[in-house]
């Protein structure tokens, strides 16, 4: 090899090399919008996801995470318009449609909120999310009054996630919505031992006594 054609490819080298750095160093540098959700720092996380939908208006991940930031900000609508792009590059993201179900259901869209919270359970039968994602369904079927149909729903929260008063309550809610009421009294006493002074527990637990000494 000629003096000449060696200091070529050693500058190549070297070229690659600082790139390599460049972009490592960039990589490094770059705003994470993820990493800002998690951090609780949600404004900042809109901003990234902003900037880099401006960059790429295709790009997935900067819509959900915007959502998730959005909805945590309590900015709705904007949180919606994004969902919906968002499901304009990836249909059947499993992301977007908890999302989709989750602004529906603060939004009072009850009946939206069930068709996107049952699509997605469907979708992620074993998913990490299944106890909230019930929890919201039955929820949402309490507004419905549809007592029964909550009953179903919140006992598969709590078996997804036993130790949670609250959810135990709203399921003696359902249960005695549906005239359940010795079950009631089961899931309002389960919420007790879970957390002896809840008063949403206590109230329930002393309504349905009432009710049934009454009969």
């Amino acid at each position: 090899m000629n003096g000449s054609a060696y200091f070529q490819k050693r500058c190549t080298l070297g070229i690659i090399l600082m790139l390599g750095c460049m972009i490592s160093a960039f990589a490094q540098n770059r705003p994470d919008a993820l990493r800002a959700f998690r951090e609780g720092d949600y404004l900042r996380s809109v901003a990234i996801c902003q900037a880099e939908i401006a960059d790429n208006p295709n790009n997935l991940e900067s819509h959900v995470v915007i959502s998730w930031s959005l909805i945590a900000l309590n900015r709705l609508d904007e949180a919606r318009m994004y969902a919906l792009a968002s499901r304009r590059i990836s249909r059947y993201d499993t992301r977007i449609t908890l999302s989709l179900g989750e602004i529906s259901y603060l939004q009072g869209l009850n009946d939206e909120a069930v068709r996107h919270f049952r699509e997605y359970i469907n979708r992620v039968p074993e998913g990490t999310m299944m106890g909230r994602v019930y929890y919201l369904l039955g929820e949402t079927y309490i507004r419905l009054g549809l007592f029964r149909h909550a009953d179903i729903a919140l006992t598969t929260a709590v078996h997804w996630l036993p130790g949670n008063a609250a959810w135990w309550t709203r399921l003696a809610y359902a249960r005695e919505g549906a005239g359940d009421l010795h079950e009631a009294v089961a899931a309002y006493e389960r919420a007790l031992d879970l957390s002896f002074q809840y008063g949403d527990a206590q109230r329930g637990l002393e309504r349905v006594r009432r009710t049934l000494a009454g009969r």
